[in-house]
């Protein structure tokens, strides 16, 4: 069998579960943007299907998906440069998660964290989709022959999956058609650590809007919040080893040197040696200065609603033009009657 070559092509996609915040940022937006350019095409997606394997209320959906273009957007993602749309405006991700549902296994499914997590012990009055979401998941993938997927650590374990079913499919079917997709985990500040706490994931459902900084706040609030964010009484080391047993202090280094695209060890040779007092300015400083701009054109463009539906819908086509194409030729590898016509 000879092997296929497949474009380079980038595909992630976010939940647009509202709230927004610097997690969200450094750990996808800010890397999706970095990776806009000439030599990847660029795919990316609010997965408004995945969010509905729970309860979500549909204007707090729909606001909630147009609220996370503009982030999106305001972060830097040109939908002239990157193909940008809801996945439910595509129905080639659900026509393709059913093949792959008969392609991968009960036992893969259940073994996946997240599942266990937000099923635990109610199992039973889960509902379906949460089971089969990393089925739809590796559909979001694969409908685009997507070679690369910038991903956070909690979604390695459904990236995997997504390469185990593209390896059945293509050896059930003697073919070689969809690609082994290839994670990119990279970045100071992939996993960004609650502000109140240094061993929690920053969060959305966190109780204290302190513990994050949200993509909406306004400078004063950004700032006040870095102010407040807890910390330890001692100074900063100048290496990386100093960290390992203060969560607080490696959270905010590593988001000083995310937001300044520099190395954790280049941000010690700077301020190590100096106390939270003179730390936690330069942050906030930082923060303001890279944040604000954001949320001020989130702001912006919240109030332009139908652009934002317009710039979905085109995307959306765009988007059909790449997936439309290859579900077809599954749909042929697998047998079915009429899949070539259209």
């Amino acid at each position: 069998m000879t092997e296929t070559k497949f474009t380079p092509r980038v595909f992630s996609g976010i939940q647009p579960s509202g709230n927004l915040h610097l997690g969200n940022y450094l750990g996808a937006l800010k890397r999706f943007v970095d990776m806009q350019g000439p030599e990847k095409e660029t795919v990316y997606c609010m997965v408004d299907l995945h969010a509905i394997t729970v309860w979500q209320e549909p204007k707090e959906l729909a606001h909630s998906t147009r609220e996370l273009c503009a982030g999106f957007i305001a972060a830097g993602i040109d939908p002239e440069q990157s193909i940008l749309f809801n996945q439910s405006q595509v129905p080639e991700h659900t026509q393709l998660a059913w093949i792959f549902n008969c392609v991968a296994r009960m036992g893969w499914m259940q073994r996946m964290t997240q599942w266990k997590d937000k099923a635990g012990k109610n199992q039973q009055n889960a509902s379906l989709g949460l089971l089969a979401y990393p089925s739809l998941m590796a559909a979001d993938i694969l409908v685009y022959h997507a070679t690369h997927v910038p991903v956070g650590d909690d979604q390695k374990q459904h990236l995997e999956l997504t390469r185990d079913i593209a390896i059945k499919f293509n050896n059930d079917f003697g073919v070689d058609f969809f690609p082994i997709t290839e994670p990119v985990i990279e970045g100071a500040a992939t996993r960004v650590m609650s502000l109140r706490d240094g061993s929690k994931k920053m969060s959305k459902s966190d109780p204290s809007d302190m513990s994050r900084i949200n993509m909406t706040d306004d400078a004063d609030t950004i700032a006040k919040k870095i102010r407040k964010a807890k910390t330890d009484p001692d100074a900063l080391p100048s290496e990386v080893d100093g960290l390992s047993e203060r969560p607080e202090a490696r959270n905010l280094v590593n988001i000083y040197a995310a937001l300044s695209n520099q190395t954790t060890d280049e941000v010690l040779a700077e301020v190590g040696g100096k106390q939270f007092g003179e730390f936690k300015p330069m942050l906030a400083d930082l923060a303001v200065a890279k944040l604000s701009p954001i949320s001020t054109e989130m702001a912006r463009l919240m109030g332009e609603e139908a652009e934002i539906d317009r710039i979905l819908a085109k995307g959306a086509d765009k988007a059909r033009a790449i997936a439309a194409p290859i579900l077809r030729q599954t749909y042929e590898i697998v047998g079915m009657v009429g899949a070539k016509q259209g």
